[in-house]
């Protein structure tokens, strides 16, 4: 592993060249009648020194670092006994990672061949030897970048436009490399999901009213063939998060109506940090607690009135859930509602309104695109939200209308299926990839009907 003194190098050799521009910028304004004759600041030469200096080298450890594992694997290979290195490319893997066990400390279980511990001894020199490289090529890179910039520095020196123009590229290509980051992920998961259709037809997949996904893993052995319709899993999912929307909705968007309009600013200071809490507890505490508490009493409650009820229900998970919810809501609805303009209450009472009508017919209109954006969020929290269902709802695929029966959502199913010594690929384990691009895609069509509604009433209210 590459040591962290060339990171640190970098940081340290950064900010010291940043005050050897700023004073370099300070000494020749003397000869021009001072700060004032400079085209930038003191400080833009020390950031462009600063940055001249760093991003080279910080690139180049970067590049360093992705490319040494590769790198010292294939002379490790290379150098292996011929009855090791021509082993096939699965046993192979086995043995270089027997060889990074080892190189990392890690204990195992049987003595190592020999010359496997040999090519450990080998691996660690190759990893020392490139520690020791790469902190003297980012040293001089540095020192060399650093001194061309600390010379180039002159009351000419547009030196203000140079930091902001790259500081600009910086933010185009984090944003570049986040939209490459959204774009491989749907596309792994994309490709996967079509390696998956080829086995099971799209429309046994997206309109088949069964899912049992047990597969026997070899041709020899006895096991089921599988069903693999998603209708019982997406339905489970959607009972559950309504459940939870007609929890949190109402309760969340009521408190924060509240909080904001009516409640004391004292009232408003120790509530709504409390209210928040709810959203700080682990989703594994919810699950105890719908498991241990919430699951038993609507049981209990059922059979009093003469209803059977599962020990694990659709209304369990869904309650807990949106309670857990809540502080979504409520807290982003409170900040919309708390940021529309005081000019239009006053204006709204000064017409002869009442609080309730102002609230009704100017704030919540006004505040609706935040509000439908903080419901949106909830609504993604709990079609996302696993434990609790594996603790309160169960892992059942049962297509049913009833929120007294045992279900289960896309997200428990993804985890079940890629949990196990399945091969990955199966159409066990490639299920999991169909299931989260069918998630995505529904995700994708919720947000373009939000910003359809938003957009929409925007109009009609401006």
């Amino acid at each position: 592993m590459i040591s962290s003194y060339s990171f640190i190098i970098i940081l340290i050799s950064g900010l010291g060249f940043y005050f050897l521009g700023r004073a370099k910028a300070l000494t020749v304004s003397r000869s021009c009648g001072g700060v004032k004759g400079l085209h930038s600041l003191p400080c833009h030469y020390g950031m462009l020194t600063t940055l001249w200096c760093a991003l080279p080298a910080l690139l180049i450890f970067v590049v360093w670092h992705a490319a040494q594992p590769h790198v010292i694997t294939s002379l490790v290979v290379a150098d292996l006994p011929a009855e090791i290195g021509n082993l096939p490319q699965n046993e192979l893997s086995l043995v270089i990672n027997d060889i990074r066990n080892i190189v990392s400390g890690n204990i195992t279980t049987t003595s190592p061949n020999p010359a496997i511990q040999q090519a450990a001894q080998h691996y660690r020199s190759l990893e020392e030897i490139s520690a020791r490289s790469l902190t003297a090529v980012v040293l001089t890179l540095i020192l060399f970048a650093g001194m061309m910039a600390h010379q180039k520095i002159s009351p000419s020196l547009k030196a203000r436009n140079k930091v902001e123009k790259l500081v600009e590229i910086v933010l185009l290509l984090c944003s570049a490399f986040a939209i490459l980051i959204t774009i491989g992920i749907v596309l792994s998961v994309l490709f996967e999901a079509l390696r998956f259709f080829k086995v099971i037809p799209f429309t046994d997949f997206l309109f088949g009213l069964s899912w049992s996904p047990q597969t026997s893993i070899r041709a020899d052995q006895v096991g089921s063939s599988g069903a693999f319709g998603a209708v019982p899993v997406f339905a489970g999912t959607a009972m559950i998060a309504l459940i939870a929307m007609l929890v949190a909705v109402p309760i969340g968007l009521m408190s924060a109506i509240y909080l904001s309009e009516y409640a004391g600013n004292r009232f408003r200071t120790v509530a709504k940090p409390l209210l928040e809490i709810l959203a700080g507890i682990p989703t594994v505490v919810y699950g105890f607690f719908a498991a241990l508490t919430v699951a038993p009493f609507i049981r209990d409650a059922g059979e009093m009135i003469g209803l059977s009820v599962s020990s694990e229900s659709a209304l369990a998970a869904g309650l807990v859930m949106g309670i857990m919810i809540i502080p979504f809501v409520s807290s982003l609805s409170d900040d919309v509602i708390h940021a529309v303009p005081q000019s239009m209450r006053d204006g709204a009472l000064a017409l002869g309104a009442t609080k309730y009508e102002t609230v009704r017919h100017v704030i919540i209109p006004a505040a609706l695109p935040g509000i439908v954006g903080g419901v949106l969020l909830a609504v993604s929290r709990a079609i996302g939200e696993t434990m609790i269902v594996v603790m309160a709802a169960g892992l059942s695929a049962n297509l049913t209308a009833n929120p007294l029966k045992a279900v289960t959502t896309v997200t428990v199913q993804i985890v079940t299926l890629l949990v196990g010594d399945q091969e990955f690929d199966s159409p066990k384990t490639l299920a999991a990839f169909a299931l989260g691009l069918l998630l995505f895609a529904f995700t994708l069509v919720l947000n373009i009907i939000a910003l359809y509604v938003v957009r929409k009433y925007r109009e009609q209210y401006e």
